[in-house]
This record gives C-alpha cells, structure tokens and sequence, in this order.
C-alpha cells in the first residue's frame, strides 16, 4: 500500500478509532502494507498520527506505535543513504511529485465512499472482474461489500481479503457449484451482521485467515456474546430435558453461590461415558439458581 489517499484514508480512521482493538487493528495492517518514504511520509501525515500513540495508555497500542515508528524511521534513512546525501535539502525534492499526483488524481473510491455514506465497491471505484467468470466476479464484489461495510481499511486490502477467501471457497467446492453459491450466501450474511463487527474487522485485518474464514460455520462466526448466549441455552435445556422425567431429591448438603442457602433438589445422570462418573444437576429452592457438577 503506497497511494498516498488509501494511506490518508487509513490515518483518518486511526484518529477516528473507538476502540483499543480498532487501533491495534489499523496499526497491524500499517505495519504489514504501508510502504513509507519521506514524500510519503510528509504528505500523508501518517507519521504524526502513529507516533502519537507511543504514550497510548494501552501497552500493547504504545509498543506497537513504538515498533512501527523505528521502522519507518529506518526506511527513511535508508532511502536518503540511497540517494547520497543525508541533508535535508537534497531530501526535498522528492516530495512535490507525490504531492502533484495526489491533488490531480483523487482515488474514486474516496469520493464515492462520501458521497454515499456506504462503501461498496461500486462507491469505492472497485473492479471485481477479476477471474473471468461473472459467477465468481459477482461473488467477490459481495464479500468486498460485506468486508467493506462500516470499515476503515483501503480498498486495496479489502479486495485482496475477497478474493482470497472467494478463492478458497471456489477451490473446496470445486467450482460454481450450488454448494460453492450457498457457501458465498452464508459468508456474506454473516459478515453483514451489524451485531458482530469484530468479525468484519478481524477477516480485514488478518487476525483471521481469509481460508480459515472460508471454511468457518455460522456458529465458529458468532460474536462471544452469541455464543455465551447460546451455550446457556443448551445448557438450561439439558436441565429441563433431565429434570422433566427424573425425580429429584431435596438435600442440604449443597450450598447455592447466589444466595448461599442451602435448600436444593439434586438429581444424577450418566451424560458420559459408562466409565465416567455422573453428572449432578443442582436447583437451588429459594432463588432457582442451577449448577452442574461430576
């Protein structure tokens, strides 16, 4: 990533950043696409905005700002040692091109994504024909929709998460097919949902594989909050399941953490193997408290 408006797209949503996460988010791919020189550099302010975060009160944002400073800063140096010269005059030069092709060629995906307040690729000047097949272009232009959505992150990189994982799912369906259709479905409904934008943002960024992400089910997507949700719900069905046939005993040998009372019904159930000890469903009587135990 070198266009010097992707770059100032990226330093605007570092400074824009809700989030510790967003930050270490936006920071990672900056580190990983950012390709600096000093016109760069100068033009995109991007050195301003990162080297602010090195008093970050997190330590994992204040590192990382601290890493990606000391490597530009040694990219810098070596491009003025390539040039002969270590002063700032022969150094300034270099900046008025970077500078000239920025105001006369502004990205059409900076303008699209403005004016309309939702990127897509369409908004953001993205050609998706990129395979030769129109199943497959159109494919891809839906992840990049979905990955787009609400993002920070230049179009470059967000094409480049399409296709890698349009890719992936193209090889393990072995074509067009309509299991590879139905696949590309799931996948874009779930990184549309608004209520899981962490999936968005980790499939961008990298922290998830885009052919990890490809073979990943509906419920490996689910935010942490859907899946607590989810695993309480199997759990509380698992104790209406047992206790609707079993008959349970009323003890005062258990103590219920919530109330610290000790009137609970308790029953067992052999849930694993034979060589496995049983499982103890407790109910606490006074507030409906229920735990498990082997």
């Amino acid at each position: 990533m070198s266009d010097i408006a992707e770059l100032k797209r990226l330093v605007k949503s570092l400074q824009q950043a809700s989030s510790q996460q967003e930050i270490v988010d936006i920071l990672q791919v900056l580190k990983k696409e950012a390709k600096i020189t000093e016109a760069v550099l100068r033009e995109s302010k991007a050195g301003l905005a990162v080297g602010k975060l090195r008093s970050h009160a997190a330590k994992d944002v204040s590192e990382l700002a601290k890493e990606i400073v000391r490597a530009w800063k040694t990219a810098v140096d070596k491009e003025k040692h390539a040039a002969g010269t270590h002063s700032k005059g022969a150094a300034k030069p270099a900046a008025p091109p970077p500078r000239k092709a920025s105001t006369v060629s502004v990205p059409p995906s900076t303008a699209g994504a403005s004016n309309s307040g939702a990127r897509t690729a369409k908004n953001d000047g993205v050609s998706t024909s990129v395979t030769g097949d129109k199943t497959r272009d159109k494919c891809i232009e839906m992840l990049y929709d979905a990955l787009a959505l609400e993002s920070g992150f230049p179009s470059d990189l967000i094409l480049q998460r399409a296709r890698a994982v349009e890719e992936t799912a193209y090889k393990d369906c072995k074509g067009t097919t309509p299991t590879y259709k139905s696949k590309i479905r799931m996948l874009f409904v779930n990184l549309k949902d608004k209520n899981n934008p962490g999936l968005r943002r980790s499939v961008t960024a990298g922290n998830i594989p885009a052919q990890t992400f490809a073979r990943m089910t509906s419920q490996d997507m689910a935010s942490e909050e859907r899946k607590a949700a989810d695993a309480k719900i199997e759990e509380d069905n698992l104790f209406l399941s047992l206790g609707a046939a079993d008959q349970q005993a009323e003890t005062d040998a258990f103590q219920c953490g919530r109330c610290k009372q000790r009137k609970c019904r308790y029953r067992q159930a052999q849930t694993r193997s034979a060589d496995e000890p049983m499982t103890t469903f407790v109910t606490c009587t006074n507030c409906n408290h229920r735990w498990k135990f082997s």
